[in-house]
């Protein structure tokens, strides 16, 4: 599994988790985006739909009639009920989780003191491959 860490300090979180989703979609693969925030959810959601006339990403809630036809689907819990490939984390809680070929943990720098403690939980599992993304000046950028 691919672990990606993204410390978010420009854009808002439901930004970044548009563009994460964004590019999976691109790829051919489903997504789920779980957090226990039901506010953040909605705004996650509104940041698909309004990703742009040609680019908006369809989604829906995992409590709703039809979830399992939902390209992005979002969850107060981990239940891949569309079939997801990648799981977006972004309340900046980590969760185990498996199944997935690729999970995102977005957090801002409050929750950077807990993703560290994620990301050394993670030390030596050859299962799991890490990486580090933070933003600069805008850009994403790989630290690690």
């Amino acid at each position: 599994m691919k672990l990606d860490f993204w410390q978010y300090t420009h854009d808002p979180v439901e930004k970044v988790a548009a563009l994460i989703a964004r590019r999976t979609l691109g790829e051919g693969e489903r997504v789920l985006i779980v957090s226990a925030d039901p506010d953040q959810r909605a705004l996650v959601s509104r940041a698909l739909w309004q990703a742009g006339p040609d680019t908006f990403l369809a989604n829906g809630e995992a409590d709703a009639p039809g979830a399992e036809r939902h390209p992005v689907l979002l969850s107060v819990e981990i239940a891949p009920l569309n079939g997801a490939s990648h799981l977006i984390l972004a309340d900046g809680i980590y969760r185990e989780s498996s199944g997935f070929a690729r999970v995102f943990l977005l957090f801002g720098p409050d929750a950077a003191p807990a993703a560290r403690t994620a990301w050394r939980a993670h030390d030596g599992r050859e299962d799991v491959t890490r990486a580090y993304f933070a933003q600069e000046d805008g850009r994403w950028v790989q630290k690690g």
